[in-house]
């Protein structure tokens, strides 16, 4: 299973993109990020829409979709895995994430999503949200394959 992480905005050094590799390099799944530039001088709802556009146009159709919201569904990293699970048994090819700008995300991206994923309550700057997906993503391998790295 291919994976690929469609986000706004461009972490070209620095903190964030180290954790975002530091769990990528662990995982087994290739994992292939695509960073949105945002369009200089839209404001609001025309933003959330080239943003959603772009991200939209990052990954082909059959592509099981999860769109990172914070009116998404809350799951544990147990659940998080079972998802990941029953979409890599059902012989999925490619699994993409959409992560949104400051803006949040554009509302054909959530309508075309397979699934709709907060991470919390809290708001998360969308360049630490890419390090926290990575860290889930290992995270659900690691429990897929019995390895002792979580712990319930």
């Amino acid at each position: 299973m291919r994976v690929t992480i469609a986000s706004v905005g461009h972490a070209r050094t620095g903190l964030f993109r180290e954790l975002h590799e530091y769990y990528v390099r662990r995982l087994r799944w290739p994992v292939v990020l695509r960073e949105i530039e945002a369009r200089q001088g839209l404001r609001g709802t025309a933003q959330r829409t080239d943003e959603g556009r772009k991200l939209l146009a990052t990954f082909p159709r059959h592509t099981r979709l999860v769109a990172l919201a914070e009116t998404g569904r809350s799951l544990s990293s147990r659940e998080f895995a079972e998802w990941i699970g029953q979409v890599r048994d059902e012989g999925t090819g490619d699994l993409a994430f959409a992560i949104g700008g400051a803006d949040g995300l554009d509302p054909a991206v959530i309508d075309r999503a397979d699934l709709v994923l907060s991470l919390g309550k809290m708001t998360w700057p969308h360049l630490l949200a890419r390090g926290l997906l990575a860290e889930q993503l290992y995270r659900a391998q690691q429990i897929l394959a019995g390895h002792p790295y979580h712990r319930d």
